[in-house]
């Protein structure tokens, strides 16, 4: 598409939906997402980025922050916010090798504020805290590793997820390898990330941008290979999926789902959870023309006006399914078949080790909140660090901020156990419910928090288990709970069958209604209460759940079941009614 064309195409959507946004404005005059960052680098008077620069960033996989718990602090010293970035790395399938991670361990040691790395649930890790003088180094030392964080955040398509499943090798690697070409077709093709942080000495590209334009897209975008019955990276959170069909345990092609998504804004009935929705069957040789078409029609029919209302399942509703897929077929070339049977069955992460067909070990660590940061008595990042010191086969970090120490052979079995067990890593009393409770990030560092969560999540879950013993439900009894402190969904905590969003400091609106395999949203029980009142709650709903479920039946489906709450089916239409 011509520069030329794309402009008409927004200008006849503006006249539609109404004026197009600012960022719209600052992506087209960036210059291919250049901007003014280099000259922000240079300014020793400030240690953030200026003016459009703060959203360019972005695009370049960082986000400016500050710590927001001695922020009140310097503005009493009259001193600018404590400004650093945090930066997401583009791994595809989130895989990294022990030599890189060695790499990445010694950055985070030494040029960060908190020395954490932070497994993420898009399937990669964080840096939190660098500051400007250090970013630059950040990027080249990453690239020496051959990782960057280009496109892994931004209006662009986002760090491309895979189950992680090394028990079944030979159909991951087939999957893995499709997530990678996914991420690099749909990647940006400007110069711009290596003429900024590398100086130029990255491979040749173009600024042309056929797939995602001049102005990128309306906003974020994200995409998943999932290989059934493990959900393990929630379909339904992102706006394109493709489900891995096998035959006789060999990839055959994929099932497109498409327009999940759970960001919304308190107050404003117009923003929703959202389910994807199942477009049909492809042949893998259409994988990557369907990725490419469903970004580009997401790319020049979605909402560049209203940002609350941009992302694709939006989209969907707004022109139709129908007229969506039709669209895409017809830039894909390919007409979708019937989609294939398969079925979720779970999502969690596997903790401890398992033996896949290959006859190699692998070992799922269970990292809590994915902060791997060296406690008293737990020094879980040496630990980590200690174990690629030795590690002949690679690290895959998982959709729920955990990491499988995989391709381990039975004779270094042993040793990689006694060193996570000797610096925390693994620990045989963590319960089911801890393994799975998830939270985001939240405070100090993420500046659209307006709740706890990381820091919350610990000892909630300690509450919650005591409610569980309280009511004799057994070892193995766990409920999926899940903590955002804020409703963009990095927690997701939309597809819960417990789920928590901050509203203020201190308080939460309570979901309830998601199932075990994450292929339904919950609905809002009760809106702005306290912890205490949360955990009431819980209990009482815990002792129901106790003495009147059926065989089996896990804690979402039985508030529903009973009438506690009603079921999302339609998810404008039922979440709100």
């Amino acid at each position: 598409m011509s520069a030329n064309q794309e402009n008409k195409d927004q200008e006849v959507l503006g006249q539609v939906l109404g004026p197009l946004s600012d960022n719209e404005r600052l992506k087209r005059e960036s210059n291919f997402l250049r901007g003014t960052i280099t000259q922000d680098l240079q300014d020793p008077l400030t240690g953030g980025f200026t003016a459009d620069n703060f959203q360019l960033i972005r695009f370049h996989g960082m986000y400016q922050q500050d710590d927001r718990d001695i922020r009140a602090e310097r503005t009493k010293q009259k001193l600018e916010p404590l400004h650093n970035v945090m930066l997401r790395a583009r791994m595809p399938g989130g895989i990294i090798q022990p030599q890189q991670w060695l790499a990445i361990d010694q950055f985070a040691t030494e040029h960060t504020m908190y020395g954490s790395i932070r497994l993420t649930t898009r399937q990669t890790f964080q840096f939190h805290g660098v500051l400007k003088p250090k970013i630059k180094l950040m990027h080249q030392t990453l690239n020496q590793i051959g990782i960057d964080s280009i496109a892994t955040a931004g209006d662009v398509n986002r760090n491309v997820l895979c189950t992680s499943n090394p028990v079944e090798s030979e159909l991951h690697q087939e999957a893995y390898e499709w997530a990678k070409k996914i991420s690099e077709h749909l990647l940006p093709k400007t110069r711009a990330y290596a003429e900024i942080w590398l100086d130029g000495e990255k491979l040749e590209t173009t600024d042309e941008e056929p797939i995602l334009g001049s102005s990128y897209l309306p906003r974020k975008f994200k995409t998943t290979v999932v290989i059934p019955p493990h959900n393990d990276i929630d379909v339904h959170a992102n706006d394109l999926n493709f489900v891995a069909i096998a035959e006789a345990g060999k990839l055959v092609g994929f099932n497109v789902l498409v327009g999940g998504g759970l960001a919304m804004t308190h107050g404003d009935t117009s923003t929703y959870p959202r389910r994807a929705d199942d477009f049909g069957f492809i042949p893998l040789e259409k994988t990557l023309d369907v990725a490419a078409a469903v970004v580009s029609t997401q790319r020049d029919w979605g909402n560049r006006s209203n940002r609350k209302n941009a992302k694709t399942k939006y989209t969907l509703d707004r022109v139709g399914i129908d007229v969506f897929k039709a669209e895409v077929e017809k830039r894909a070339g390919v007409n979708f078949a019937e989609s294939r049977p398969y079925e979720f069955t779970s999502r969690g992460d596997r903790i401890g080790w398992v033996e896949g067909i290959d006859g190699k070990f692998h070992l799922t660590l269970f990292i809590e909140n994915g902060r791997l940061l060296d406690y008293p008595g737990k020094p879980l990042k040496t630990g980590v660090a200690e174990i690629a010191k030795i590690h002949q086969g690679d690290f895959r970090m998982t959709a729920n901020q955990n990491l499988i120490v995989a391709g381990v052979t039975a004779d270094q079995k042993e040793q990689i156990e006694l060193i996570a067990r000797a610096h925390g890593l693994m620990d045989d009393g963590v319960s089911e419910q801890r393994k799975n409770s998830m939270a985001c990030v939240s405070f100090p560092t993420c500046p659209l928090a307006m709740a706890e969560a990381e820091r919350f999540l610990p000892e909630f879950v300690t509450d919650v288990e005591g409610i569980l013993e309280k009511h004799q439900l057994g070892e193995d009894e766990n409920i999926i709970l899940r903590v955002t402190g804020c409703p963009n969904g990095c927690g997701r905590a939309m597809l819960a069958e417990i789920g928590l969003v901050g509203k203020a400091p201190g308080r939460y609106n309570l979901h309830l209604g998601g199932n075990r395999a994450g292929t339904r949203i919950p609905k809002m029980y009760k809106e702005n209460i306290t912890e205490q009142q949360i955990l009431a709650e819980i209990d009482q709903l815990v002792g129901r759940w106790a003495t009147e479920r059926n065989d089996g039946e896990c804690f979402g489906d039985f508030v529903i079941r009973s009438g506690i709450i009603e079921e999302v089916v339609v998810s404008k239409r039922d979440f709100y009614a």
